[in-house]
């Protein structure tokens, strides 16, 4: 159905797509797709959301599991854990879904780069903050649910790439 986009530096002045709907200086993509060479139009943002809510779930089940394993602490030390991870995720999410002044590949990575030092600070801040203010504390909670809560990026970028490869055998390729 969609086809790989790639970039294309010159499209201004020599249009590298054929289709007769597209104007002169109206990309048919957004830079997101272009910069991410992803097939699919609009899988980008689905597998982050996706992603997101499958990192929120996790940490609920995991806090509800170990509050009702090993008490209270446990509890919401492994909540407070899951959502030292989600909270920074959410940020870096938002920095590259929102539209920017520049529109281009140097833009996006631009908010990825703000998007990643922002979600390491406020990951340390909240680390801070829990560490401070959280009496008292299982610390093994709070890290096995951070960690856990962590691991499921993987399985968005497994998500992405499942996508590919279906979307690479539909076409023949």
């Amino acid at each position: 159905m969609f086809r790989p986009c790639y970039y294309n530096a010159h499209a201004i002045y020599r249009p590298a797509w054929t289709h007769q709907y597209h104007t002169r200086h109206k990309p048919p993509v957004s830079p997101m797709d272009v910069a991410f060479l992803v097939p699919e139009a609009c899988d980008i943002k689905s597998v982050m959301l996706k992603m997101l809510v499958a990192q929120v779930g996790l940490g609920a089940v995991l806090a509800v599991v170990l509050w009702r394993i090993y008490g209270d602490v446990a509890g919401y030390s492994a909540l407070l854990g899951s959502l030292v991870c989600v909270i920074p995720n959410v940020f870096l999410a938002l920095r590259l879904i929102v539209p920017r002044r520049d529109p281009g590949a140097e833009g996006l990575v631009r908010a990825a780069y703000i998007g990643e030092l922002g979600k390491l600070a406020l990951t340390v801040l909240f680390f801070g903050l829990v560490f401070t203010l959280v009496r008292p504390l299982s610390a093994v909670a709070l890290f096995a649910a951070f960690i856990a809560t962590q691991l499921v990026t993987l399985s968005g970028l497994l998500m992405g790439r499942e996508q590919e490869q279906g979307t690479s055998d539909s076409n023949g390729s």
